[in-house]
């Protein structure tokens, strides 16, 4: 009799318990997914922006990484880092665009100088776009 008692009591020790496999925190509104022995939180990430990054956004990206590191962070966990470089992509080249042509028209770099003298005209250009470039780098890029 003692017997039948002890393995009624370790049978009922052992039997395993049922956890629901899905389950949400009231507290924080997160939802849990239950793995094994553990529950993990529903987390995804939102999609990346589909627009292009650009080579103004792999530069501001680069200079992020290596001494904005705090904020780099951020905008990863927040999913938000693809927007941010894409957005800042577009403004960056659209400011380009329009630098490069204040300065052909102030320093007299048009289709008349290009007849007359193409490579005075490729030296004027080269120069304008370095100096466009290093304009949208301090005030776009590396702040």
């Amino acid at each position: 009799m003692e017997n039948s008692i002890m393995n009624s009591r370790q049978s009922q020790q052992h039997q395993p318990t049922i956890l629901p496999a899905h389950i949400h925190d009231d507290k924080n509104g997160l939802n849990y997914t239950l793995h094994g022995d553990y529950y993990f939180p529903d987390i995804t990430f939102p999609k990346p922006d589909p627009r292009p990054i650009g080579k103004w956004g792999r530069m501001h990206e680069q200079y992020l990484r290596e001494h904005r590191l705090v904020l780099y962070n951020e905008l990863v966990m927040q999913g938000k880092l693809s927007t941010h470089l894409a957005d800042l992509n577009e403004q960056a080249q659209a400011r380009l665009e329009r630098i490069i042509r204040q300065m052909q028209t102030g320093e007299g770099v048009d289709e008349k100088l290009k007849a007359r003298d193409q490579l005075l005209w490729v030296r004027m250009m080269n120069s304008i776009q370095q100096r466009a470039e290093e304009v949208i780098m301090a005030e776009l890029i590396f702040i």
